[in-house]
Protein backbone atom coordinates (compact mmCIF):
# COMPACT_ATOMS: atom_id res chain seq x y z
CA UNK A 1 0.00 0.00 0.00
CA UNK A 2 1.32 3.24 -1.18
CA UNK A 3 2.31 5.67 1.66
CA UNK A 4 -0.02 8.80 2.46
CA UNK A 5 0.69 12.01 1.56
CA UNK A 6 2.47 14.32 3.16
CA UNK A 7 2.32 18.11 2.70
CA UNK A 8 5.39 19.32 5.34
CA UNK A 9 8.15 20.67 3.39
CA UNK A 10 6.24 20.32 -0.08
CA UNK A 11 6.25 22.65 -3.67
CA UNK A 12 3.11 22.52 -4.72
CA UNK A 13 1.36 23.59 -7.77
CA UNK A 14 -1.97 25.55 -6.57
CA UNK A 15 -5.01 25.28 -7.98
CA UNK A 16 -5.96 26.87 -10.60
CA UNK A 17 -9.12 26.90 -12.94
CA UNK A 18 -8.59 26.31 -16.26
CA UNK A 19 -4.84 25.86 -15.81
CA UNK A 20 -4.68 23.06 -13.87
CA UNK A 21 -5.36 19.86 -16.07
CA UNK A 22 -3.62 17.37 -16.62
CA UNK A 23 -1.02 18.01 -19.30
CA UNK A 24 0.00 21.39 -16.48
CA UNK A 25 0.23 19.45 -13.24
CA UNK A 26 2.71 16.38 -15.30
CA UNK A 27 4.93 19.09 -16.28
CA UNK A 28 5.11 21.08 -13.06
CA UNK A 29 5.93 17.51 -11.59
CA UNK A 30 8.41 17.43 -14.59
CA UNK A 31 10.03 20.31 -13.24
CA UNK A 32 10.19 19.52 -9.67
CA UNK A 33 7.18 20.37 -7.94
CA UNK A 34 6.40 17.65 -5.37
CA UNK A 35 2.54 17.92 -5.44
CA UNK A 36 -0.13 19.22 -7.88
CA UNK A 37 -3.71 20.61 -7.02
CA UNK A 38 -6.43 20.24 -9.78
CA UNK A 39 -8.63 23.03 -10.87
CA UNK A 40 -11.73 23.40 -8.75
CA UNK A 41 -14.42 21.01 -9.42
CA UNK A 42 -17.96 21.32 -8.49
CA UNK A 43 -19.60 18.50 -6.97
CA UNK A 44 -22.79 18.93 -8.22
CA UNK A 45 -21.23 18.46 -12.11
CA UNK A 46 -18.63 15.76 -10.57
CA UNK A 47 -21.85 13.52 -8.33
CA UNK A 48 -23.26 13.01 -12.29
CA UNK A 49 -20.00 11.52 -13.72
CA UNK A 50 -19.19 7.92 -14.34
CA UNK A 51 -15.37 6.91 -13.82
CA UNK A 52 -14.19 5.18 -17.29
CA UNK A 53 -10.59 3.96 -17.65
CA UNK A 54 -9.68 5.00 -20.86
CA UNK A 55 -7.39 2.37 -21.97
CA UNK A 56 -6.38 4.08 -25.56
CA UNK A 57 -4.98 6.84 -23.23
CA UNK A 58 -4.02 5.39 -20.76
CA UNK A 59 -5.94 7.72 -17.94
CA UNK A 60 -8.60 7.51 -15.36
CA UNK A 61 -11.53 9.74 -16.47
CA UNK A 62 -14.69 11.42 -15.24
CA UNK A 63 -17.26 11.60 -17.29
CA UNK A 64 -20.04 13.70 -17.15
CA UNK A 65 -24.12 12.32 -18.68
CA UNK A 66 -23.06 14.31 -21.60
CA UNK A 67 -19.62 12.99 -22.44
CA UNK A 68 -17.60 15.91 -21.29
CA UNK A 69 -14.44 15.07 -18.96
CA UNK A 70 -14.74 16.74 -16.20
CA UNK A 71 -11.56 15.28 -14.62
CA UNK A 72 -8.29 13.19 -16.25
CA UNK A 73 -5.56 11.30 -14.09
CA UNK A 74 -2.64 9.04 -15.06
CA UNK A 75 -0.48 6.65 -12.97
CA UNK A 76 2.23 8.99 -13.02
CA UNK A 77 0.76 11.43 -10.77
CA UNK A 78 -1.34 9.10 -8.83
CA UNK A 79 0.47 9.35 -5.85
CA UNK A 80 0.78 13.11 -5.77
CA UNK A 81 -2.45 14.78 -7.21
CA UNK A 82 -4.69 16.50 -4.95
CA UNK A 83 -8.32 16.48 -6.39
CA UNK A 84 -9.87 20.22 -4.84
CA UNK A 85 -13.54 20.36 -4.97
CA UNK A 86 -16.31 23.37 -4.15
CA UNK A 87 -18.82 22.39 -1.99
CA UNK A 88 -21.37 23.69 0.45
CA UNK A 89 -23.15 20.02 0.96
CA UNK A 90 -21.39 17.33 3.67
CA UNK A 91 -23.06 14.36 2.05
CA UNK A 92 -22.55 15.61 -1.58
CA UNK A 93 -19.24 16.71 -0.63
CA UNK A 94 -18.36 12.74 0.71
CA UNK A 95 -20.33 11.34 -2.53
CA UNK A 96 -17.71 12.82 -4.81
CA UNK A 97 -14.56 12.17 -2.54
CA UNK A 98 -15.38 8.51 -2.98
CA UNK A 99 -15.82 8.84 -6.63
CA UNK A 100 -12.44 9.70 -6.74
CA UNK A 101 -10.21 8.62 -3.70
CA UNK A 102 -8.84 5.55 -5.61
CA UNK A 103 -7.52 7.85 -8.24
CA UNK A 104 -6.13 10.55 -5.93
CA UNK A 105 -3.60 11.06 -3.45
CA UNK A 106 -5.58 13.38 -1.29
CA UNK A 107 -9.24 15.70 -1.47
CA UNK A 108 -9.14 19.42 -1.02
CA UNK A 109 -12.00 21.88 0.11
CA UNK A 110 -11.85 25.10 -1.47
CA UNK A 111 -13.04 27.30 0.42
CA UNK A 112 -11.11 30.68 -0.25
CA UNK A 113 -11.76 31.33 -4.09
CA UNK A 114 -13.60 34.68 -4.21
CA UNK A 115 -14.37 34.43 -8.04
CA UNK A 116 -18.80 34.30 -8.19
CA UNK A 117 -18.89 30.64 -9.45
CA UNK A 118 -17.45 29.42 -6.37
CA UNK A 119 -19.32 31.51 -3.99
CA UNK A 120 -22.45 30.94 -5.49
CA UNK A 121 -24.10 28.40 -3.58
CA UNK A 122 -22.26 29.33 -0.43
CA UNK A 123 -18.94 27.43 -1.68
CA UNK A 124 -15.59 28.56 -1.95
CA UNK A 125 -14.86 32.04 0.01
CA UNK A 126 -18.10 31.87 0.61
CA UNK A 127 -17.27 29.35 3.50
CA UNK A 128 -15.29 31.25 5.72
CA UNK A 129 -18.57 33.13 7.17
CA UNK A 130 -20.18 29.82 7.99
CA UNK A 131 -17.74 28.06 10.23
CA UNK A 132 -19.93 25.39 11.15
CA UNK A 133 -20.90 24.07 8.16
CA UNK A 134 -16.69 24.08 7.10
CA UNK A 135 -16.46 21.75 10.43
CA UNK A 136 -19.13 19.76 9.64
CA UNK A 137 -17.76 19.30 5.74
CA UNK A 138 -14.39 18.75 6.94
CA UNK A 139 -15.30 16.23 9.60
CA UNK A 140 -17.92 14.17 7.08
CA UNK A 141 -14.74 14.15 4.52
CA UNK A 142 -12.09 13.11 6.96
CA UNK A 143 -14.04 10.02 8.56
CA UNK A 144 -15.34 9.35 5.60
CA UNK A 145 -12.33 8.68 3.04
CA UNK A 146 -8.74 6.86 3.39
CA UNK A 147 -6.59 9.64 1.40
CA UNK A 148 -5.55 12.86 3.99
CA UNK A 149 -8.22 15.61 3.60
CA UNK A 150 -7.07 18.93 3.56
CA UNK A 151 -8.75 22.78 2.62
CA UNK A 152 -7.22 26.16 1.25
CA UNK A 153 -9.03 29.30 3.11
CA UNK A 154 -8.25 32.88 2.47
CA UNK A 155 -7.35 35.12 5.69
CA UNK A 156 -10.17 36.92 7.48
CA UNK A 157 -10.21 40.28 8.35
CA UNK A 158 -9.30 39.68 12.26
CA UNK A 159 -6.58 38.11 12.77
CA UNK A 160 -8.20 36.45 15.89
CA UNK A 161 -10.88 35.33 14.04
CA UNK A 162 -8.58 33.64 11.27
CA UNK A 163 -6.84 31.77 14.09
CA UNK A 164 -9.75 30.84 15.51
CA UNK A 165 -10.77 29.29 12.52
CA UNK A 166 -7.71 27.49 11.58
CA UNK A 167 -7.42 26.02 14.92
CA UNK A 168 -11.12 24.71 14.62
CA UNK A 169 -9.94 22.84 11.40
CA UNK A 170 -7.39 21.57 12.74
CA UNK A 171 -9.37 20.00 14.76
CA UNK A 172 -11.68 18.33 12.10
CA UNK A 173 -8.65 15.62 11.83
CA UNK A 174 -7.43 17.54 8.12
CA UNK A 175 -3.86 16.76 6.70
CA UNK A 176 -2.82 20.30 6.04
CA UNK A 177 -4.17 23.88 5.50
CA UNK A 178 -3.61 26.41 3.29
CA UNK A 179 -4.09 30.01 3.59
CA UNK A 180 -3.99 32.42 0.73
CA UNK A 181 -2.46 35.04 2.24
CA UNK A 182 -5.45 38.24 1.51
CA UNK A 183 -8.68 39.23 2.47
CA UNK A 184 -12.24 37.98 0.56
CA UNK A 185 -12.20 41.20 -1.45
CA UNK A 186 -8.59 41.57 -2.14
CA UNK A 187 -6.98 41.02 -5.43
CA UNK A 188 -3.97 39.48 -6.85
CA UNK A 189 -2.47 43.34 -7.14
CA UNK A 190 -2.90 43.77 -3.21
CA UNK A 191 0.22 42.75 -0.77
CA UNK A 192 0.25 39.30 0.36
CA UNK A 193 -0.56 39.43 4.34
CA UNK A 194 2.76 37.04 5.40
CA UNK A 195 2.35 37.86 8.99
CA UNK A 196 -1.27 36.34 8.67
CA UNK A 197 -0.36 32.94 7.42
CA UNK A 198 2.70 33.14 9.60
CA UNK A 199 0.78 33.36 13.14
CA UNK A 200 -1.58 30.41 11.36
CA UNK A 201 1.66 28.36 11.08
CA UNK A 202 2.39 28.88 14.88
CA UNK A 203 -1.14 28.72 15.99
CA UNK A 204 -1.78 25.25 14.28
CA UNK A 205 0.11 21.60 14.25
CA UNK A 206 -0.47 20.57 10.64
CA UNK A 207 1.63 21.91 8.10
CA UNK A 208 0.53 25.29 6.55
CA UNK A 209 0.59 25.77 3.07
CA UNK A 210 1.63 29.65 2.37
CA UNK A 211 -0.06 30.77 -0.90
CA UNK A 212 -0.40 34.03 -2.88
CA UNK A 213 3.47 35.16 -3.34
CA UNK A 214 3.60 34.63 -6.92
CA UNK A 215 3.44 38.91 -7.93
CA UNK A 216 5.42 40.05 -5.18
CA UNK A 217 7.77 37.74 -4.03
CA UNK A 218 8.31 34.56 -6.13
CA UNK A 219 10.00 35.07 -9.49
CA UNK A 220 11.99 32.35 -9.46
CA UNK A 221 13.06 29.14 -8.09
CA UNK A 222 15.17 30.59 -5.29
CA UNK A 223 12.42 33.32 -4.32
CA UNK A 224 10.20 29.76 -2.99
CA UNK A 225 11.98 29.49 -0.10
CA UNK A 226 12.54 32.79 0.70
CA UNK A 227 8.80 33.11 0.88
CA UNK A 228 8.45 30.16 2.99
CA UNK A 229 10.78 31.69 5.14
CA UNK A 230 8.96 35.15 4.90
CA UNK A 231 5.52 33.06 5.52
CA UNK A 232 6.88 31.28 8.21
CA UNK A 233 5.11 28.23 6.75
CA UNK A 234 6.11 24.71 6.08
CA UNK A 235 5.26 24.54 2.65
CA UNK A 236 4.80 26.69 -0.53
CA UNK A 237 1.78 26.73 -3.20
CA UNK A 238 2.33 28.51 -6.48
CA UNK A 239 -0.13 29.72 -8.33
CA UNK A 240 0.13 32.66 -11.25
CA UNK A 241 4.06 32.19 -11.03
CA UNK A 242 3.74 28.16 -12.37
CA UNK A 243 0.72 29.20 -15.19
CA UNK A 244 3.67 31.87 -16.20
CA UNK A 245 6.39 29.36 -16.82
CA UNK A 246 6.06 25.81 -14.45
CA UNK A 247 9.75 25.94 -14.92
CA UNK A 248 9.65 27.85 -12.07
CA UNK A 249 10.03 24.49 -9.83
CA UNK A 250 13.22 23.74 -11.22
CA UNK A 251 16.03 23.91 -8.56
CA UNK A 252 18.34 24.13 -11.64
CA UNK A 253 16.81 27.57 -13.38
CA UNK A 254 14.15 27.96 -15.21
CA UNK A 255 13.93 27.33 -19.25
CA UNK A 256 13.48 29.32 -22.05
CA UNK A 257 9.80 29.55 -22.13
CA UNK A 258 9.49 28.03 -25.77
CA UNK A 259 10.59 25.08 -24.22
CA UNK A 260 8.40 25.12 -21.96
CA UNK A 261 5.49 25.43 -23.92
CA UNK A 262 6.40 22.41 -26.55
CA UNK A 263 7.05 20.07 -23.61
CA UNK A 264 3.59 21.21 -23.02
CA UNK A 265 1.65 20.64 -25.71
CA UNK A 266 3.46 17.49 -25.95
CA UNK A 267 1.55 16.31 -23.04
CA UNK A 268 -1.83 18.03 -24.17
CA UNK A 269 -1.51 16.10 -27.53
CA UNK A 270 -0.53 12.85 -25.50
CA UNK A 271 -3.27 13.24 -23.41
CA UNK A 272 -5.96 14.59 -25.99
CA UNK A 273 -6.71 17.52 -23.89
CA UNK A 274 -9.03 19.86 -25.14
CA UNK A 275 -7.86 22.76 -28.01
CA UNK A 276 -9.35 25.36 -26.46
CA UNK A 277 -7.87 24.70 -22.56
CA UNK A 278 -4.76 24.23 -24.06
CA UNK A 279 -4.80 27.31 -25.87
CA UNK A 280 -5.78 29.36 -22.67
CA UNK A 281 -2.75 27.92 -21.09
CA UNK A 282 -0.14 28.11 -23.42
CA UNK A 283 -1.79 32.08 -24.19
CA UNK A 284 -1.48 32.59 -20.22
CA UNK A 285 2.47 31.71 -20.76
CA UNK A 286 3.11 34.31 -23.51
CA UNK A 287 1.57 36.90 -21.07
CA UNK A 288 2.46 40.43 -22.47
CA UNK A 289 3.73 38.61 -26.17
CA UNK A 290 0.07 36.90 -26.60
CA UNK A 291 -0.04 39.67 -29.39
CA UNK A 292 3.54 38.68 -31.23
CA UNK A 293 3.27 36.29 -34.42
CA UNK A 294 3.22 33.55 -32.31
CA UNK A 295 0.10 34.34 -30.22
CA UNK A 296 -1.53 34.80 -32.93
CA UNK A 297 -1.08 31.75 -34.08
CA UNK A 298 -1.72 30.13 -30.94
CA UNK A 299 -4.79 32.60 -30.46
CA UNK A 300 -6.49 31.48 -34.21
CA UNK A 301 -5.67 28.08 -33.62
CA UNK A 302 -9.26 25.79 -33.34
CA UNK A 303 -8.15 22.61 -33.31
CA UNK A 304 -4.76 20.44 -32.07
CA UNK A 305 -3.19 20.40 -35.30
CA UNK A 306 -3.60 24.15 -35.60
CA UNK A 307 -1.74 24.37 -32.39
CA UNK A 308 0.77 21.96 -33.38
CA UNK A 309 1.55 23.99 -37.02
CA UNK A 310 2.28 27.04 -34.68
CA UNK A 311 4.70 25.50 -32.71
CA UNK A 312 6.32 23.50 -35.72
CA UNK A 313 5.30 20.47 -34.06
CA UNK A 314 3.33 18.56 -37.16
CA UNK A 315 5.75 15.68 -36.92
CA UNK A 316 5.13 15.46 -33.12
CA UNK A 317 1.31 15.26 -33.86
CA UNK A 318 0.73 13.00 -37.01
CA UNK A 319 3.29 10.45 -34.80
CA UNK A 320 1.26 10.80 -31.25
CA UNK A 321 -2.14 10.64 -33.12
CA UNK A 322 -0.75 7.24 -35.33
CA UNK A 323 0.13 5.80 -31.77
CA UNK A 324 -3.43 6.51 -30.41
CA UNK A 325 -5.29 5.14 -33.55
CA UNK A 326 -2.97 1.92 -33.12
CA UNK A 327 -3.73 1.44 -29.73
CA UNK A 328 -7.18 2.41 -29.93
CA UNK A 329 -7.57 -0.22 -32.99
CA UNK A 330 -5.86 -2.77 -31.15
CA UNK A 331 -8.26 -2.24 -28.20
CA UNK A 332 -11.35 -2.46 -30.55
CA UNK A 333 -9.98 -5.82 -32.42
CA UNK A 334 -13.09 -8.27 -31.89
CA UNK A 335 -10.44 -10.61 -29.59
CA UNK A 336 -9.88 -7.63 -27.10
CA UNK A 337 -13.62 -6.73 -26.97
CA UNK A 338 -14.38 -10.62 -26.17
CA UNK A 339 -11.90 -10.52 -23.50
CA UNK A 340 -13.74 -7.30 -22.03
CA UNK A 341 -14.68 -7.72 -18.26
CA UNK A 342 -17.33 -9.22 -17.53
CA UNK A 343 -19.40 -8.25 -14.04
CA UNK A 344 -22.61 -9.07 -12.68
CA UNK A 345 -25.02 -6.81 -10.86
CA UNK A 346 -27.72 -8.51 -9.23
CA UNK A 347 -29.22 -10.47 -11.66
CA UNK A 348 -28.05 -8.67 -14.97
CA UNK A 349 -25.08 -9.13 -16.42
CA UNK A 350 -22.52 -6.15 -17.01
CA UNK A 351 -20.14 -4.46 -18.84
CA UNK A 352 -18.42 -1.56 -19.44
CA UNK A 353 -19.22 -0.84 -23.13
CA UNK A 354 -20.90 1.98 -25.45
CA UNK A 355 -22.55 1.52 -28.64
CA UNK A 356 -19.96 3.12 -31.26
CA UNK A 357 -22.27 3.57 -34.37
CA UNK A 358 -19.36 4.20 -36.47
CA UNK A 359 -18.17 0.42 -36.02
CA UNK A 360 -20.99 -0.81 -37.98
CA UNK A 361 -22.09 -0.47 -41.59
CA UNK A 362 -25.45 1.00 -42.57
CA UNK A 363 -28.33 -0.90 -42.14
CA UNK A 364 -26.44 -3.23 -39.72
CA UNK A 365 -26.71 -2.56 -35.45
CA UNK A 366 -26.10 -4.45 -32.61
CA UNK A 367 -30.07 -5.26 -32.05
CA UNK A 368 -29.80 -6.83 -35.65
CA UNK A 369 -27.32 -9.18 -35.01
CA UNK A 370 -28.90 -10.11 -31.96
CA UNK A 371 -32.35 -10.23 -33.18
CA UNK A 372 -31.59 -12.31 -36.14
CA UNK A 373 -29.35 -15.14 -33.98
CA UNK A 374 -32.55 -15.66 -31.74
CA UNK A 375 -34.54 -15.89 -34.59
CA UNK A 376 -32.71 -18.67 -35.84
CA UNK A 377 -31.96 -20.26 -32.29
CA UNK A 378 -36.10 -19.88 -32.07
CA UNK A 379 -35.55 -17.94 -29.37
CA UNK A 380 -38.56 -15.11 -28.28
CA UNK A 381 -37.52 -11.58 -29.45
CA UNK A 382 -35.10 -9.81 -27.31
CA UNK A 383 -36.79 -7.43 -25.11
CA UNK A 384 -35.65 -4.16 -23.98
CA UNK A 385 -36.19 -1.93 -20.51
CA UNK A 386 -34.71 1.21 -20.86
CA UNK A 387 -34.47 3.88 -17.83
CA UNK A 388 -33.23 7.35 -17.56
CA UNK A 389 -30.31 8.46 -15.33
CA UNK A 390 -31.53 9.49 -11.75
CA UNK A 391 -30.56 12.92 -11.97
CA UNK A 392 -32.70 13.42 -14.95
CA UNK A 393 -35.60 13.79 -12.39
CA UNK A 394 -33.49 17.13 -11.36
CA UNK A 395 -31.95 18.57 -14.05
CA UNK A 396 -33.64 18.28 -17.11
CA UNK A 397 -30.71 18.61 -19.48
CA UNK A 398 -29.12 15.28 -18.37
CA UNK A 399 -30.51 13.39 -20.74
CA UNK A 400 -28.35 9.56 -20.09
CA UNK A 401 -29.87 6.32 -20.46
CA UNK A 402 -29.73 2.67 -19.73
CA UNK A 403 -31.30 -0.30 -20.99
CA UNK A 404 -31.65 -3.73 -20.08
CA UNK A 405 -32.16 -6.23 -22.44
CA UNK A 406 -33.68 -10.21 -22.02
CA UNK A 407 -32.94 -12.72 -24.07
CA UNK A 408 -33.62 -16.31 -22.68
CA UNK A 409 -34.75 -14.96 -19.51
CA UNK A 410 -31.37 -13.77 -18.58
CA UNK A 411 -30.50 -10.06 -18.91
CA UNK A 412 -27.69 -7.94 -19.92
CA UNK A 413 -26.46 -4.17 -19.66
CA UNK A 414 -23.82 -1.76 -20.15
CA UNK A 415 -22.51 -0.17 -17.11
CA UNK A 416 -22.01 2.77 -18.65
CA UNK A 417 -24.59 5.88 -19.39
CA UNK A 418 -25.98 6.46 -23.24
CA UNK A 419 -27.01 10.18 -25.07
CA UNK A 420 -30.18 8.37 -25.60
CA UNK A 421 -32.77 5.51 -25.14
CA UNK A 422 -31.56 3.76 -28.90
CA UNK A 423 -28.03 4.07 -28.21
CA UNK A 424 -28.86 2.71 -24.56
CA UNK A 425 -30.83 -0.28 -26.34
CA UNK A 426 -27.96 -0.67 -29.12
CA UNK A 427 -25.22 -0.69 -25.99
CA UNK A 428 -27.23 -3.86 -24.00
CA UNK A 429 -26.78 -5.39 -27.52
CA UNK A 430 -23.36 -5.42 -27.73
CA UNK A 431 -22.95 -6.65 -23.87
CA UNK A 432 -25.71 -9.06 -24.73
CA UNK A 433 -23.52 -10.30 -27.73
CA UNK A 434 -19.78 -10.01 -26.03
CA UNK A 435 -21.07 -12.01 -22.72
CA UNK A 436 -22.73 -14.36 -24.67
CA UNK A 437 -19.67 -14.42 -27.28
CA UNK A 438 -22.41 -14.80 -30.38
CA UNK A 439 -20.82 -13.17 -33.75
CA UNK A 440 -21.50 -10.11 -34.61
CA UNK A 441 -22.16 -11.25 -38.57
CA UNK A 442 -24.68 -11.09 -41.07
CA UNK A 443 -26.37 -14.26 -41.87
CA UNK A 444 -24.79 -15.27 -45.27
CA UNK A 445 -21.60 -13.57 -44.23
CA UNK A 446 -18.16 -15.58 -44.16
CA UNK A 447 -16.32 -14.03 -41.88
CA UNK A 448 -16.79 -13.37 -38.32
CA UNK A 449 -16.38 -9.97 -36.74
CA UNK A 450 -17.96 -6.61 -37.76
CA UNK A 451 -18.06 -6.03 -40.83
CA UNK A 452 -15.85 -2.70 -40.94
CA UNK A 453 -13.17 -4.49 -39.81
CA UNK A 454 -12.46 -6.10 -42.99
CA UNK A 455 -10.50 -3.90 -45.27
CA UNK A 456 -9.52 -3.36 -48.97
CA UNK A 457 -5.43 -3.00 -49.80
CA UNK A 458 -5.55 0.40 -49.44
CA UNK A 459 -7.38 0.29 -46.07
CA UNK A 460 -10.93 1.07 -47.62
CA UNK A 461 -13.87 -0.73 -45.67
CA UNK A 462 -15.13 -3.52 -47.95
CA UNK A 463 -18.03 -2.63 -49.95
CA UNK A 464 -17.42 1.00 -48.74
CA UNK A 465 -18.67 2.14 -52.25
CA UNK A 466 -21.47 0.47 -51.81
CA UNK A 467 -23.17 1.85 -49.01
CA UNK A 468 -26.23 4.36 -49.43
CA UNK A 469 -26.63 7.45 -47.48
CA UNK A 470 -29.15 5.49 -45.06
CA UNK A 471 -28.63 5.36 -41.44
CA UNK A 472 -29.85 1.45 -40.77
CA UNK A 473 -32.81 2.16 -37.89
CA UNK A 474 -32.53 5.70 -38.15
CA UNK A 475 -29.49 6.80 -35.33
CA UNK A 476 -27.09 9.21 -36.49
CA UNK A 477 -23.41 8.60 -36.66
CA UNK A 478 -21.22 9.43 -33.31
CA UNK A 479 -18.04 11.23 -33.30
CA UNK A 480 -15.48 10.36 -30.82
CA UNK A 481 -13.88 7.39 -28.87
Amino acid sequence: MASRLSFANITALAPMVRVGTLPMRLLALDYGADVVYCEELIDIKMAQCRRVENEVLQTVDFVAPDDRVMFRTCEKEKQRVVFQMGTADPDRALAVARLVEKDVAAIDVNMGCPKEYSTKGGMGAALLSDPDKIEAILRKLVSGVSVPVTCKIRILPSLEDTLTLARRIEKTGVAAVAVHGRFKDERPRHPVHCDYIGAVARAVAVPVIANGGSLDLVKTHGDIQAFRVAAGASSVMLARAAMWNPSVFRSAGPLPLHDVMIQYLKYALRYDNHAFNSKYCLCQMLRDKVESALGKRVQAAQNNQELSEAFDLVGVFEETQAALEARRDALQSPERLRDHVIAVDGDVTTMALKFQRREYPPQLTPKMFLLEWSRRQKLEQPTYQTCAHPLQVQRAQDRAFQSTVTVENRKYRSSLWEKSKKFAEQASAVVCLRARGIPESHVGQENGGRPHKRKTEDGRDVGQEKRTKQTGDGERETGGS
